[in-house]
């Protein structure tokens, strides 16, 4: 654990109780904050918690179904109760439910599902928050997204990306990534930044059924970026897509 500029500052990690999401736990946790771990299962998320904190971090489980907004709303209040304020919001939660689906098969409930958690979920968890980050004085949102979302790259057909064929997941995504814009720019004058982040092609249990490549990168790897924009300086970007189709935090993703 590090005694530096994050010391004592409070995040919050949606769907943290595996893959990319735990190890922006972990890693935020060592910086010296309190981080709470938001996972839909208990059993799981606790488990993580534990771990987590037999490693000597300030790890607290929180039961977090970013569908469910009575959780939602006691999730926020806990944070409260407890801490008083929130620095860190990284939106990790995050569903893909068309692995063997293809478009013309998609159906409303293809899509609800996916919007249900990518969005909607992701704007409950940040309206419930910001009372909270603004309370920081420099506040940090992280919205997890990929270039599946970017219209750019979706429109041009000499692109790989064009070739995925993901309708739930792309424009869940691709409304994330407008979302994350004007957020940013509403809270731009609280001092709150938001931002968007690639972690690159990881392999976890979301693309566990993936017909493309399952990813060639660690969920450590896949941490990094998310990481970096939590723990930028009060001089750091806001409305921005970071990281490259590798996973680069230095490079931006096009919209």
């Amino acid at each position: 654990m590090t005694d530096g500029q994050h010391h004592g500052e409070v995040a919050l990690v949606t769907g943290a109780n595996k893959g990319i999401g735990k190890h922006i736990a972990r890693r935020l946790a060592g910086e010296g904050m309190t981080v709470y771990l938001g996972a839909r299962d208990e059993r799981r998320g606790r488990e993580t918690a534990r771990e987590l904190t037999e490693e000597g971090l300030d790890v607290r489980f929180l039961q977090l179904d970013v569908t469910d907004q009575e959780q939602v709303d006691a999730a926020a209040q806990r944070i409260e109760t407890e801490s008083g304020r929130l620095d860190v919001l990284v939106n990790n939660a995050g569903v893909v439910v068309e692995w063997g689906v293809t478009v013309p098969e998609v159906t409303r409930e293809h899509m609800r599902t996916a919007f249900e958690v990518n969005v909607f979920g992701t704007v409950a968890v940040t309206q419930a928050c910001i009372p909270l980050l603004r309370k920081s004085g420099a506040g940090r949102v992280v919205n997890m997204s990929s270039p599946l979302g970017s219209l750019s790259l979706l429109s041009d057909p000499d692109h790989p990306i064009s070739t995925r064929n993901l309708l739930p997941y792309s424009s869940s995504k691709a409304a994330l990534n407008a979302i994350t814009i004007v957020y940013a720019n509403a809270l731009r004058e609280a001092g709150i930044r938001v931002n968007v982040a690639n972690p690159g092609l990881v392999a976890t249990d979301l693309n566990a059924d993936s017909p493309f490549s399952r990813g060639t990168r660690t969920p450590e790897e896949g941490a990094e970026v998310p990481v970096r924009l939590a723990l930028m300086g009060a001089d750091g970007p806001t409305g921005s897509f970071r990281g490259s189709m590798d996973g680069s935090v230095d490079e931006t993703v096009p919209w």
